[in-house]
Parts: structure tokens; sequence; C-alpha cells
């Protein structure tokens, strides 16, 4: 008999977002430009002695990382030739997946489906697992010492 896994358990707040991470012998300002506003530049410069670009969707965030993946090669199969030609000739292209570690006793799950990974982008699928984020305390206010008057 197989168990299943208590659905109640799923923790739906651990997708944060799908970045893409780009790696070029080429600038990648012209790629950009023309992904335009669809996108946010988290960086856009030299790095390991190459281009490189990493990139989030702009506007509402995906729900799940198969939309997110989806949405990217929307954008990329829309791209001028020159622009994807860029794309194409890139050392590495990443959708990179981030999932904060859920809560103790839960768990996430997510699948992507065949039509994001069939779209001919020639990128692939990484995954970002980040670490339960403390939450900042503000430092307590010290108290000034009773004046004896």
């Amino acid at each position: 008999m197989i168990a299943f896994m208590d659905m109640s358990n799923l923790d739906k707040n651990s997708f944060l977002n799908v970045d893409v991470e780009i790696f070029s012998k080429s600038d990648l300002q012209p790629l950009v430009a023309a992904l335009g506003h669809k996108v946010m530049v988290h960086y856009l410069g030299p790095e390991f002695r190459k281009h490189k670009a990493y990139l989030c969707l702009a506007g509402a965030q995906p729900k799940t990382p198969e939309n997110g993946i989806l949405r990217y090669c929307k954008l990329i199969q829309k791209l001028p030739p020159k622009e994807r030609a860029l794309w194409d000739t890139a050392k590495s292209r990443s959708f990179d997946i981030g999932i904060e570690a859920p809560k103790q006793e839960t768990y996430y799950w997510a699948a992507v489906g065949s039509e994001a990974i069939r779209a001919e982008v020639g990128a692939q699928i990484a995954i970002t697992v980040y670490g339960r984020m403390k939450i900042a305390q503000k430092p307590k206010k010290k108290q000034l010492p009773k004046s004896s008057s």
C-alpha cells in the first residue's frame, strides 16, 4: 500500500520566484534591453571573465515555477533575431527556481510540466533552496538611569 503525503502540511508560501542567470562571451546589454520592462535586472556586468545577466520577472510574480518558466520562454521566443542569437550563443542559461525552506513539519512540492521543459529556448532548470530567514529584531532601547533629584 502506498502512503500519500498529508496535503494539509503543504507550505504554499515556500516558492519565491524564478530568476534567469545568463553567462556569455558577448555583451548582454542588447538582450536585456530587448526584454524591456518585462524583466527587472538584479545584475548586469562582468563576472568570471564573462558577461553576466541576472534577471527576474517584473510585475506580478508567478504562482508556480512552471508559470514563471513559461513566461520567460514566451519572452525569449519573441526576441528579435540579433538578441535571440545572443541568448542562443550564451555559454550558460538557467531558469533558477527560488524556494525558501519550508517550516518544520511542512514541505513544498511543485512540478515543471512538459510544456515548459520542451520550450525550445535551450536553458537548464536550476533550484535554489534558501534557509529559513531570521527576522531581524529591533535593538532594545537602553533605559537611562533614574536621576535622584
